[in-house]
Parts: structure tokens; sequence; C-alpha cells
């Protein structure tokens, strides 16, 4: 078990921009706005030596406990709770405020280990600036500055050297690396709540606004089958609808998650039906030869089930026929209605999606299909497709090797890839076939 470093603070001191810093990557989403980081956002990260959990979370702030800034203080105060070890920072330009005291007082309270930093110390006047720091009873403060890089190796050292000591190696195994699942769909589709069902907790926040996730978020799920590291994402809207610096940034940090993932869920409002923007994402699943899984969320709010579910059927295997056979689960996330069905359904299709086809089945496959259809004349010439090899999986990709492979006309690649599909039982992932073509010894390339 790795301890858990949580960065904390007001809105608006550099807690993502110090988050990426420590972590070695951009993985938050950093803005001149105040409260952009809404959720509590981790990774893992190397200190001095010591892998550590580092903990972005939302900006302490005084609010109705039932509006969006209250739910985001209790996100990050449930986040406190599980710490080894608390970063708090404040900003030494704009001084030490009220706010800052206040949870200064509260941190105290908690019995928890604290490193106070001052951030924005760079220049002549940033030091005594955050001497003012002193005020809030917490010890030294460590002046820094995370966009400048300034005081950060010092900062790794003091976290390294106040964490609790390192537990000797044990006798266990490392365990298996989790399967990737994203969650992702229109701004309002349940994602959040989604999440928050699987994990049985409010690791999200959620509400009736739409568009309250701005980042995607990972979450490790401990499940009996095998961990899940589960990322929700913002909404994706249409890209002409996209104005904001912010949501451009929050729409690329969805669609990087849906890249690094392996399975992705889809997540519908079964109650507004399927929309042509579910489709385009759908589509930009299969362009990054993704598995999918069509999730129905609010499914308890669909009066004509059997009318509905076959509309979207119907839509999927007119508009989605690259990806025949897309399971569809529908589920209430909001109830757990259903929701037991889901991961079962992911692991099928990550088994479907990791499919590798033994050779001499693939190729007696490959000859009954050239004799039911041959391929067709291009260019005056028929093609001459010899025999076909299994490239890889993850998704399941196939190399035809013949004398102009590589000009394969599209319909008959079409025809290859639903063969293969219902021979071999593939429903729903994406399939790859690649041409490559023999080179003729004899041609002179002079």
């Amino acid at each position: 078990m790795l301890p858990v470093v949580v960065i904390a603070g007001r809105p608006n001191v550099g807690k993502s921009t110090l988050f990426n810093r420590l972590s070695g990557r951009r993985s938050a989403i950093v803005s001149d706005t105040p409260g952009v980081t809404r959720d509590r956002k981790d990774a893992e990260a190397m200190l001095r030596g010591r892998l550590v959990r580092l903990v972005d979370t939302a900006g302490l702030e005084e609010s109705d406990p039932e509006a969006i800034y209250g739910r985001m203080r209790a996100s990050s105060e449930a986040a406190v709770g599980e710490a080894d070890l608390i970063v708090f920072v404040v900003d030494a330009r704009s001084g030490i405020t009220p706010a800052d005291a206040h949870f200064a007082r509260w941190l105290r309270r908690q019995n928890r280990r604290v490193l106070l930093v001052a951030n924005k110390s760079e220049g002549r006047l940033g030091m005594a600036n955050a001497m003012e720091a002193y005020s809030l009873g917490l010890g030294d403060p460590l002046a820094i500055s995370a966009e400048h890089n300034e005081g950060i190796a010092d900062l790794m050292r003091e976290v390294a050297e106040a964490l609790p000591p390192e537990p000797e190696a044990g006798g266990e195994e490392e365990g298996t690396r989790p399967l990737k699942l994203a969650i992702v769909g229109r701004p309002n589709a349940g994602k959040s709540t989604l999440l928050n069902r699987l994990v049985g907790e409010e690791r999200m926040i959620t509400g009736p606004e739409p568009g309250l996730t701005r980042d995607a978020v990972a979450t490790i799920l401990h499940d009996p089958d095998g961990d899940v590291e589960l990322v929700d994402t913002a909404g994706l809207r249409r890209r002409a609808r996209i104005e904001e610096p912010l949501e451009k940034m929050s729409v690329s940090a969805s669609i990087e998650a849906l890249k690094m993932a392996e399975i992705v869920a889809l997540t519908i409002d079964a109650s507004l039906g399927l929309h042509e923007q579910d489709l385009q994402i759908a589509r930009l699943i299969e362009r990054e030869g993704r598995a999918c899984i069509i999730v129905l969320n609010k499914w308890d709010a669909v009066e004509d089930r059997d009318r509905t579910r076959k509309a979207i059927s119907d839509r999927l295997e007119f508009s989605m026929t690259q990806m025949r056979g897309i399971p569809v689960v529908t589920l209430s996330a909001a109830t757990g209605a259903g929701v037991a069905k889901l991961l079962p359904a992911v692991r099928a299709a990550s088994a479907i999606w990791n499919t590798r086809v033994a050779t001499g089945a693939l190729n007696r496959w490959f000859e009954s299909a050239l004799e039911r259809h041959p391929p067709p004349l291009v260019e005056g010439r028929r093609l001459k497709l010899r025999y076909i090899t299994q490239a890889k999986a993850r998704p399941p990709t196939f190399l035809v090797f013949g004398t102009r492979a590589e000009i394969m006309p599209e319909d008959y690649h079409r025809y290859l890839v639903n063969s293969l599909r219902e021979t071999f039982s593939l429903p729903g992932t994406p399939i790859r076939i690649q041409g490559r073509g023999t080179v003729n010894p004899y041609v002179d390339k002079g």
C-alpha cells in the first residue's frame, strides 16, 4: 500500500500545477480560473526514492453543503482523512487570507502530518512574503514556485522525510495490471454517478448540473475477479459548441483518457435516446481501436423499454457496421439496478479484444472465404490473395499477403471483416485487416 500525499489549500493557490510538477507529467488541468479542479485526482510519483500516491484536491471553501463548492469541499475533506501527509499550499503573492487561517486551524484538528508550502514565491520578495505563513502555526513554511520549478527538489526531500517508514518487502507477489475502463459520453449522462456506484463511495462530485466533471479522473476498483482502473471523463459535446478554453482542455483530457483505455463504456441517457453525438463518440472509439460497451443509463426512467431498446439496437446496427454486435447494458446508476451486469460485460469485451486466432484455423477460414467470394478485379486484373496471419491482438489485427493485396477494395475488405467476426465470434470489437503486396524481383526498379 503506497503512502498517500494529499495536496490541499484554498482555490487558485497552484495545487494542480504543483501536482503536475511532482508527478512529472501534465496530469491535471491547469487554468487561471479558480475552482477548475472539482474532483480528487491521483497519480503515482517517485519522490526522492519513495513511491507515493499523490492526490490533487478541489479548493477548500466555505459553502452550502448542497452547493457545488460544498460538494467539492466534502470530497477534499474525504481525501484529507485518508492522507499520510498533507501538503498545505498557500499563495505567497496574495499573503495569508482568513480562509487560509480557517483551514489551517481545521487541519491542526485532523491529527495528520502537515507540510506547509508557500507557492508562487519566485523573485526577490518571494521569500519575504512566504514568511507570513508562520502565522498559521503549521511549522516552517517551504518557499517554492511550482510554475518555475523553484524549490521543488527541496519539497520532494521534505515529503520523503516526513512519510512513515517504508514497510519491509513481504513475500506477496505483485498483482496483475488492472483492466483500464474509461467511462465516456455526453454531458449529464450519469458517468460520475456510475463510477460512484461501482466503487461504492462518493468519489466523484455529482448533481443535476451538466458539466460538473472537468478532468479525467482515475480510481482503482478492487474486484474479486481482478482490479479495474475506472476513469471518469468530462462530457463530450459537438465540436461546434465548444468555445471556452477550459472546456477544450476538458475534452482533450477525455479523448486522451479514451486513447489510454482498453475498454470504453459509452454512457447514454436512455430517456433521451441515441443522438448523433453518441455515434460520433462511438466512431472515435472504433478509430482508436478500443473495445466498446454501450451503457444505457437511467433505464428506470424509460417508459416503453422494448421500443427504446429496439430503436437503439437498429440505429447501432445501421450506423456502426464496423463494430457490429456491440454489447448493450441497461442499468440505473442512481438506484443501482442492473449495475452488477456491467463488469462481467466489460471482462467479456476485454477477452474478445484480446483474442488470438490460431494460424491454421485462420487460413482454413481464409480459403473458404476466397472460394465463396473470390477477390474482385482491380484495374482490369484480379487480386491474388495467398494467406493471412494475425499480427497482434488488442484489437485483433490481421495481415493479408498476396499480389497487389495493398489495393484491396473497401467493399471486399468489409466482407472479410464481417466474415471473420461471424466465424470466430468477435462481436463488438474493432477488427483491422491490412494488405501486404508482394514484390516482383524481376521488375527493373531503375
